[in-house]
Formats: structure tokens, C-alpha cells, sequence
């Protein structure tokens, strides 16, 4: 069975990211959901303004504190890393850290900077070791120590960097070492969005796509099944945006969204074939579970990691899965949404 999901939010190929780049907002301003974030990036990026206006810093190259984004995929920690860059008028320099293999790569990537740029390291809990140590001081001090060759002739030259703002994103922030987590002056865990943000976010993506008058009740519809991330809403809205224009002259309808993600295989819960597919094993196969991953992922075929970090987070959030010592065991509201037999009772929550 296919891992490549349209409801995942992961970003299924680099034209589907060319694709969302015109869809992505500019500003703070024009930004949708995550006030809280929002708020203190705000006051943060006007109160440096300010200082670089007035000069009260002794510091003649004022810079934004470090931020460190953390969540689930397809939320907007890289639109956010380019929002605040374009905020503060400066350049953006991105990178991942699974792309900076060893410290000189880092110093590589250092030493470009100009003065109040900002440098975003995309899944930086992959970092190397070796790498963080190079990254401490020049987070701190903006200075890099290199070590020239080995044992009794090792020299260290240190480097000066200039002053700029690093922006870290991850999914699994409880992989980042406590040293690099506590450098950073701004953290934040972004949410998954709620439906009315989600269709605020289809509303402005409908302009920018030239749709004519979509039903406001579609997009509600689209948002409803978008799993609360941006980037499958905007995935699926093309999506129906295809289907309109061939099938109902351009008209999007509600009727027209039912059509179109039933063609793709997703229900009014946002569950598609995987999902439905890992949850009717459980049950079927297992008799509701408790069942380990290795068991379910060999009987489907399918990689546990993919069930793990893809299928499983959803399912769990929605109250369809649940995890217990003993293994996996499905709900009986997944069973009632599936129309699958009922929970044994010993197995009931």
C-alpha cells in the first residue's frame, strides 16, 4: 500500500513546496492562527526597530533573540523562519541539520552571514555533536573556534561571525540537547489549527488561486478535513480546484468537495486508505488489540516507523487509537466511524 498520502503533512515533492510559496503569507500581520506565537514575535521584532532607531544598544548591529519552533510538519515554522525575516529586513539563509554533516560546514554557513541576517536550520535535533559544539559560542558570542590539526600541534583560531538570529525548527523537540535548548531566547510549540483558522487560511488561498466564489460552506468543508494542518488544507483545496474545473465549470460547491476527496479516498474525518486500513487490522485481525506495532505494520506490510510518526498521531488525536503497555488498541468510536463490530468489552476504555 502507498506511504505518499495526500493528507500527509509532510511536503510530497519540492513542486508542491514551489506550489505553496505563492500561498504563504508575507508579513506578521497577514499571518492566520497561532496567536500566542504571533504576540510575542511581535513585540520582539518591533522592540529590536525601536533599539536599532534609537540606538539605546551598545550594540550597533541590533539583532532578533535566537527562536527555536517546534511541532508537527505543515504548521509553518519555515514560513514563519522566512515571515520574520522579511519583518526585520534582512536576508534569510537556510539550511537542515542533517546538511551539516561537520563543523566546517557550519563555519561555511556562519561566515555569509551580514549583519542582522537570519540563518534557519530546519530539523535541527539531527544535528551532530561536533556541529553544536561549533554552534555554542557562536550563538553566544557570535565567535567560532576552529581547531587546526591534532594532538600536541592542535592550534585553535577563533573566527568572529557577525551578529545575526538564528531560527531553529523541529518536530521531535525532546531530541534537542539541554545546552542548545537553553540558547535560545524565544521557543515556542506551534498547535495544530483549529477550523476556523484553517478556513480564514482557505479563504485567502482561494483568492490568491483565482477561484471564482467558492462556497463559503466548501472551504468550512475542506477545513473540517485538513487534520488541522495548513499545508494538507492547501494540498487538498488544489485538489479541488482541479476537480471543479473539469467537473462542475469552476463552481465550488460543497457538493463538489464531497465528490472530489471521495475520489481521493478521504472521509469527513480526514481518515484516508492507510488509516482506515491500519485501524480495520486492529480490530479485525487482533480483535481490537492490545496489539504491538511490529504486528500490525507486518500483517499491512508496511514499515512500523511510517505507522509510528505518520498514521498513529492523528488516530490518537481524535480519540480512535489508543496506547497502552501492552500495545495499540483501537477505540470503540473508530469502530462506530468505521462501521466496524463493536470493542469486546474487555477491551473497552
Amino acid at each position: 500500500m502507498p506511504t505518499e498520502r495526500l493528507i500527509s503533512s509532510a511536503p510530497t515533492s519540492p513542486i508542491e513546496e514551489h506550489q505553496n510559496w505563492a500561498l504563504r503569507p508575507k508579513t506578521l500581520d497577514e499571518y492566520i492562527g497561532q496567536p500566542e506565537l504571533i504576540e510575542r514575535l511581535l513585540i520582539a521584532v518591533h522592540a529590536v526597530q525601536e533599539r536599532q532607531k534609537t540606538k539605546l544598544d551598545t550594540d550597533p548591529h541590533e539583532h532578533l533573540e535566537h527562536v527555536l519552533l517546534h511541532g508537527p510538519p505543515g504548521l509553518g515554522k519555515t514560513t514563519l523562519a522566512h515571515v520574520i525575516a522579511n519583518e526585520l529586513g534582512t536576508t534569510l539563509h537556510t539550511t537542515s541539520g542533517p546538511a551539516l554533516a561537520r563543523g566546517t560546514d557550519l563555519v561555511a554557513a556562519l561566515t555569509r552571514l551580514q549583519p542582522g541576517d537570519v540563518l534557519f536550520i530546519d530539523e535541527i535535533h539531527r544535528l551532530p555533536i561536533a556541529v553544536e559544539e561549533f554552534i555554542y559560542p557562536a550563538m553566544e558570542d557570535f565567535k567560532i573556534d576552529v581547531c587546526l590539526d591534532t594532538g600536541l600541534n592542535a592550534r585553535t583560531v577563533q573566527i568572529k561571525c557577525a551578529p545575526f538570529t538564528l531560527i531553529g525548527a523541529t518536530t521531535r523537540a525532546g531530541l534537542l540537547s539541554s545546552p542548545l535548548r537553553s540558547r535560545f531566547g524565544l521557543a515556542h510549540h506551534l498547535k495544530y489549527y483549529d477550523e476556523s483558522d484553517l478556513t480564514h487560511i482557505l479563504n485567502r488561498s482561494a483568492n490568491m488561486l483565482g477561484l471564482n466564489r467558492p462556497d463559503p460552506s466548501a472551504l468550512e468543508t475542506i477545513a473540517s478535513r485538513s487534520r488541522g494542518t495548513p499545508r494538507i488544507a492547501n494540498r487538498l483545496l488544489r485538489r479541488v480546484r482541479d476537480f471543479a474545473q473539469v467537473r462542475t465549470n469552476a463552481l465550488v460547491t460543497t457538493q463538489a468537495v464531497d465528490d472530489a476527496l471521495s475520489l481521493e479516498g478521504i472521509d469527513p474525518l480526514g481518515l484516508d486508505e492507510l488509516d482506515r486500513a491500519y485501524l480495520t487490522t486492529i480490530r479485525t485481525t487482533f480483535d481490537a488489540g492490545p496489539v504491538g506495532l511490529e504486528a500490525v505494520a507486518a500483517t499491512m506490510n508496511e514499515d512500523p516507523g511510517t505507522l509510528e510518526d505518520v498514521v498513529e498521531p492523528y488516530l490518537l488525536q481524535i480519540g480512535f487509537l489508543a496506547r497502552t503497555r501492552r500495545g495499540r488498541t483501537i477505540t470503540q468510536r473508530a469502530c462506530d466511524h468505521l462501521g466496524l463490530p463493536p470493542v469486546p468489552h474487555d477491551n473497552l476504555f
